[in-house]
């Protein structure tokens, strides 16, 4: 098993809590680069999300994992 495998496997089913540490995160880096990176930390937290599925909020009738 690859690591990338692994990696998916460990996010299936918490992809809105991944998205919320990974939103963090990036806040972080920002604020402590003093916003000289900001376009690049968007461009990586926007890939992100597109990989963990987008920003769509879950279906109707379906719960998020709680945190």
């Amino acid at each position: 098993m690859s690591i990338l495998d692994k990696l998916k496997e460990l996010v299936t089913g918490r992809e809105q809590q991944v998205k919320e540490g990974v939103d963090k995160a990036a806040d972080i880096a920002d604020e402590k680069t003093g916003g000289k990176y900001t376009d690049q930390i968007d461009t990586a937290r926007d890939k992100i999300g597109e990989q963990l599925g987008g920003n769509e909020p879950p279906a109707e009738g379906e719960q998020q994992n709680p945190t």
